[in-house]
């Protein structure tokens, strides 16, 4: 029966040490830009990736990147950014799209800032000089799917 207990707790105890796995950077550390950059450094094939996943998900009409997906050297700018991810677009699909931030999310290793707009939504308020949608715009960004031509 003691032999019992001792390999309950062996399991228990092995489960305790692999939920251990979690590390975390600090933004303090001299070398935290570097890497950051390596860690977030995509290939032109995984941007490629991105867009047609994002294509995917309903008539996308302007989906672009900013914030953490930039290898910008100033980290701060990164955590400026009202979105990291930018999505104009009509008839999305809200089960894909979930399933899309939460596989992109952990690719990341970070949350991810989406913001999703309809057309006319996004006409209106880029019209009206809406601030959130002129910080965006005019913040360092890159446009992955563009068919509204700015």
């Amino acid at each position: 029966m003691s032999k019992r207990k001792n390999k309950r707790k062996s399991k228990t105890r092995r489960k305790a040490v692999q939920d251990k796995g979690r590390y975390s950077l600090n933004p303090n550390f001299e070398f935290f830009a570097e890497l950051r950059g390596l860690m977030l450094k995509s290939s032109p094939q995984e941007k490629e990736k991105m867009t047609q996943k994002i294509s995917n998900l309903g008539r996308v009409r302007l989906a672009l990147i900013s914030g953490i997906f930039l290898n910008d050297s100033d980290t701060t700018s990164q955590y400026e950014s009202p979105a990291d991810l930018f999505i104009v677009g009509d008839d999305i699909d809200r089960k894909r799209l979930r399933n899309f931030l939460i596989n992109l999310e952990a690719e990341v290793g970070s949350e991810v800032k989406l913001t999703i707009m309809d057309k006319e939504e996004f006409t209106y308020r880029y019209s009206m000089f809406d601030r959130f949608v002129r910080v965006l715009l005019e913040g360092p960004h890159e446009k992955i799917i563009n068919k509204l031509g700015l």
